[in-house]
């Protein structure tokens, strides 16, 4: 029997996917709605504690801020004054020479998490202990390095206990400014271990066994599998564990500012302990937001040449 003219035939079949079709996208629309409600509460914070303070620190930069006088524009002064700030350009310096603790940070990382990766007793004990510092307060870190730290402390007791300094001449961890910034730098690789190791052994674990099963049957040593098959593997990992690395090094604040407030004689002074002297000691808020102004240009360039080092090294699919 012949359909009626209102129900057209596609293919042999009635055409009734139309009337469904609404009711996909409202379902689609609905799935994204509650993706989005997920997400609301973080954006929300997110918003409130990051992007607007952001944005309220560019005008203030402008203004000479006080607590008992009203704000002052006073145009581009506060960024004359950092061009000859001898203390901004110390800061900044040790900052930048905080970046030392990227690359080394990361060739541990891959390390553990290449060790880690392999199906044998007690290996997620030893993923457990190498992420314990990750999830402790930086502040508790802190004061408990320094204590390791001091002059009589456990650590220059275990030198003099081995023979490697004078039990009378310990090292000024934190006392020389020629060794007290590689010291906290320490402690920032030690805290952060753990963190760009998970990351790395979720890479690792994405890697198909295939691959160096093949490389194998080729005659491929283990070394050779690690770095021909498993590194350009892992390159978008490394994309982003350099870039949280580079980004959190530029930021470094809490260890600093516990174990030494910037000393001694500055040699510990980064731009954002700087930052929090010049606005919270100093009460000067105007210069502290050019200061973090500027901060935040190096961060964005330190980033974009992370972006371009990777697309050199490979990774083009950005």
């Amino acid at each position: 029997m012949a359909l009626p003219p209102s129900q057209p035939v596609a293919e042999g079949r009635p055409v009734q996917r139309d009337h469904a079709a609404p009711s996909r996208k409202a379902q689609r629309r609905q799935h994204a709605l509650v993706g989005w409600l997920f997400v609301l509460p973080t954006v929300l914070i997110f918003s409130v504690f990051t992007i607007f303070p952001i944005l309220l620190s560019v005008p203030l930069a402008f203004f000479n801020i006080s607590l008992q006088l009203e704000p002052t524009f006073v145009g581009l002064t506060h960024f004359k004054r950092l061009a000859n700030d001898a203390n901004f350009w110390n800061a900044m310096k040790n900052s930048l020479l905080y970046l030392a603790v990227v690359p080394p940070l990361q060739v541990l990382s891959i390390t553990l998490a290449v060790l880690l990766n392999r199906k044998l007793p007690g290996t997620g004990v030893f993923r457990t202990m190498y992420y314990i510092p990750v999830v402790t307060s930086m502040v508790a870190v802190a004061i408990t390095w320094k204590w390791l730290y001091q002059d009589r402390g456990l650590l220059n007791g275990f030198l003099a206990s081995v023979g490697a300094i004078h039990p009378l001449e310990p090292v000024g961890f934190l006392s020389d400014p020629r060794v007290a910034l590689w010291a906290v730098m320490a402690v920032t690789m030690w805290k952060g271990l753990g963190y760009y190791m998970v990351i790395y052994l979720a890479g690792l674990q994405s890697v198909p066994a295939e691959l160096g099963e093949a490389a194998e049957i080729d005659g491929a040593n283990t070394f050779q599998k690690l770095w021909f098959v498993t590194i350009p593997l892992l390159k978008p990992y490394v994309l982003l564990c350099s870039l949280l690395s580079t980004i959190a090094a530029l930021r470094v604040f809490d260890e600093v500012w516990v174990m030494t407030r910037g000393g001694p004689i500055d040699s510990t002074m980064v731009a954002n302990a700087y930052l929090y002297k010049t606005g919270f000691e100093q009460l000067d808020f105007g210069y502290a937001a050019a200061v973090g102004l500027a901060l935040g240009v190096v961060v964005l360039v330190a980033s974009v040449g992370v972006f371009i080092f990777n697309r050199r090294g490979g990774l083009n699919y950005y």
